[in-house]
């Protein structure tokens, strides 16, 4: 016989619990494979163990969440509810949400709540609400943040500098203040390097600000040298005392190195994974997370993950728009979403655990046939065994014998399996504190004394119709655009942040470019822009109102159908820009930090301005065609259209045809807003009258907004 741990093969009623043999089979009448010997498993309620610290997901490092803040009551709540609401569906106990900064973090850019020095605003952006609505479903989530970047006046360009300590801190001022929320935990900077000093300042600024109990962990990168600064801590008092947790990403892939384990042992910090990354399909990402989870605490001694990321609600044309994510929230126009089966992995730790459990010492560790397993105990005698049996090839038989105080009650039985997910088996009652368990071959197993275990789903969910057209956005429905954080309906910010503000003019609302200076991003920008509708759109127009309010130019775009590859943001698209001399440009841009201008030679572009028709070179690839409005006028709104019929693109400046080619390179894609930019500067301009038509279609009335999609924050 195959044992976990040692303890004496006699057991008072050891035989007597083995002939009952309270079996769960993973195939209905049972398997037909092999099963292996038997596998023998000590739960000693008394052996110790490190404290579970939770499980989770990461909103942010990108504006993953953005779309969800758009959907429909009581759709919204029925997403949080799946992800959040304990004993429910995933019943996540950690959350880690990114500070934003501004700038580009993978999907998407998210407003900061200091776009300069001198201004505050702890409304801005949605991450305030998430963290309020899933604290609000699980009282003892646990809440941790950390800053992919920044605004680029943060320390003059310098993230390692006191001016972010501050800026941390008042945003976690904020979340307090105004949100009556306490923050557990929060990172340094996600995956840029390693900065001692930075922690050690960090640390006297929490303290200074009766921020004390915000635990600051270090230093959230991932490779094979991503643990190499935390052997300073044995010589460096100041360091040990800064950084209360160990934590870094991917321990799936680059597990904790024996000594680093051994030093935090040593000097009693935990280890925690900011940052698993399981990107599957189907199963396959369920069971990989489940065994990620297990293999976390088996070989790299880490008490709390969470993933990337939480929830899918970006256009589907982003990178990673769909794999990582929990559940998919993409469609608020129609209110419909799914859950993903890796979804109900999480279910699988978070409806049998709570934060403040224990791992098990001698009931954790790898199947003999293929898998792992990890034990959980609760402060009193309730425990949980998480299974799952990834590459195995036969059934496993694991006996279990029960002492040390824990429950030696029923206990109720889960699984997943590749056909269905997270279903309720038949129980199990020990008998003289032995039970057996027979585990199918790739199958995840949930056993506990816990009761009140289910499948949470709602009735009804809506099928998912196509984005509104057309639309037509005038801002004006916005009341109070505190309300909704001042971020419009469906436009989602790719780089930089487009806000609702007033019109320079007093008359009315429109959406503001506000980045005034490049933010110090986690990944390379492009220029600031927004993009909204419907990726499969081929033939129509898109037109907006612009005022160069700084100089500078401005513009539309159409046809973008990749916004990058998560690592670097320059679009796949054409658009049309107007600058404040009057010049206007169509720029046809391929996934790169430049565009092609006029008289590239490579491309042999023979185009020319209206009168008539451009035609781009044999390849049909990227092309630009450009003029100048006479008796330009800056100091007043003008209209900018593209309109897309075929190979043929036509622009218009305030009515006119100012140009028109014909360029074969992207056949289909989204509408966005642009606004040019330098190394120093971005131009702030605003944009009004969004529309998004059939060509030469008349004007629609504004496109009407369900009385459901309700505000995400009431005064």
């Amino acid at each position: 016989m195959k044992r976990m741990d040692c303890w004496p093969a006699r057991w008072p009623g050891f035989w007597a619990g083995w002939r009952l043999a309270a079996l769960v089979a993973a195939l209905a009448g049972g398997s037909q494979l092999p099963v292996l010997a038997d596998q023998m498993v000590a739960l000693r309620g008394d052996a110790g163990g490190k404290r579970f610290d939770g499980i989770g997901a990461v909103s942010g490092g990108g504006a993953t969440s953005v779309l969800l803040k758009d959907y429909p009551e009581p759709q919204r709540s029925q997403v949080l509810d799946l992800l959040f609401k304990p004993k429910f569906g995933a019943s996540m106990s950690a959350l880690l949400v990114e500070v934003p900064g501004d700038g580009n973090a993978t999907q998407g850019a998210e407003p900061s709540h200091m776009h300069e020095r001198d201004d505050l605003n702890c409304g801005r952006g949605y991450e305030w609400w998430l963290m309020r609505e899933a604290k609000a479903r699980n009282p003892n989530l646990s809440l941790d943040a950390c800053a992919w970047g920044c605004p680029g006046w943060v320390g003059n360009g310098n993230f390692w500098s006191q001016d972010m300590c501050d800026y941390y801190v008042s945003w976690i001022q904020g979340l307090k203040s105004v949100y009556g929320l306490e923050l557990d935990a929060i990172g340094c900077r996600n995956e840029k390097g390693v900065s001692e000093d930075f922690a050690k300042k960090f640390r006297a600024t929490l303290d200074a600000n009766g921020l004390s109990a915000v635990r600051i962990h270090g230093f959230d990168n991932w490779g094979p040298t991503k643990f190499d600064w935390a052997r300073d801590m044995e010589t460096d008092p100041e360091l040990r005392r800064a950084v209360a947790i160990l934590s870094n990403h991917t321990m799936a892939d680059v597990p904790t190195p024996p000594e680093v384990r051994k030093l935090a042992d040593d000097l009693g910090k935990p280890i925690w994974n900011s940052e698993e990354h399981v990107y599957k399909k189907g199963f396959d990402c369920e069971i990989s997370l489940v065994a990620a989870f297990n293999n976390n605490f088996i070989r790299s001694g880490v008490t709390k993950i969470t993933t990337w990321y939480l929830v899918g609600s970006v256009y589907p044309m982003e990178s990673y728009a769909e794999e990582p994510a929990a559940m998919i929230a993409n469609s608020p126009w129609s209110g419909a979403y799914h859950t993903r089966e890796v979804l109900w992995g999480y279910a699988h730790y978070g409806q049998f655990t709570q934060i403040g459990w224990h791992y098990l010492n001698g009931a954790c560790g790898h199947l003999e046939g293929g898998g792992s397993m990890v034990t959980l105990k609760s402060p009193g005698a309730d425990y949980s065994v998480i299974l799952e049996t990834q590459g195995a090839t036969n059934v496993q038989r694991v006996v279990f014998h029960v002492s040390g105080g824990l429950s030696t009650g029923p206990l109720c039985v889960w699984r997943s399996d590749a056909r269905e997910q997270f279903v309720q088996q038949a129980g199990i009652t020990p008998v003289a504190g032995t039970f057996t368990l027979e585990l199918e071959p790739q199958a995840v197993y949930s056993i506990s004394t816990t009761t009140g275990q289910q499948k949470g789903a709602f009735p009804d969910v809506p099928a998912a119709r196509a984005f509104p057209f057309p639309y037509y956005e005038t801002f004006e429905e916005y009341t109070n655009p505190a309300e909704y954080g001042w971020l419009p309906h469906y436009t989602a910010d790719i780089a930089e942040v487009f806000e609702i503000a007033p019109r320079p003019d007093g008359q009315g609302k429109c959406l503001r470019q506000v980045v005034s200076h490049p933010p110090q991003s986690w990944a390379p920008e492009w220029l600031p822009y927004t993009i909204i509708g419907d990726e499969h759109w081929r033939d129509y127009e898109v037109s907006a109102d612009i005022y160069l309010d700084d100089g500078g130019w401005a513009g539309v775009m159409g046809r973008v159908n990749n916004v990058g590859d998560g690592y670097g943001c320059a679009p796949r698209g054409y658009y049309l820009r107007l600058a404040a001399d009057g010049s206007y440009a169509l720029v046809a841009i391929n996934g790169k930090a430049g565009a092609v201008e006029l008289g590239d030679k490579e491309h042999q572009a023979q185009l020319r301005t209206a009168g008539g028709a451009g035609q781009a070179g044999d390849r049909g690839e990227k092309a630009m065609v450009d003029g100048t409005v006479a008796h330009f006028d800056v100091r007043q709104w003008h209209n900018v259209k593209l309109q897309f019929a075929g190979d043929v693109i036509t622009g218009y400046v305030d009515g006119a045809a100012v140009l028109s080619a014909t360029n074969r390179l992207f056949a289909h894609g989204m509408a966005g807003l642009v606004t040019g930019a330098d190394r120093r500067t971005r131009n702030t301009a605003c944009f009004d009258n969004l529309l998004i038509n059939a060509n030469g279609a008349p004007e629609p009335e504004p496109t009407g907004f369900a009385a459901r999609q309700t505000p995400i924050y009431r005064p």
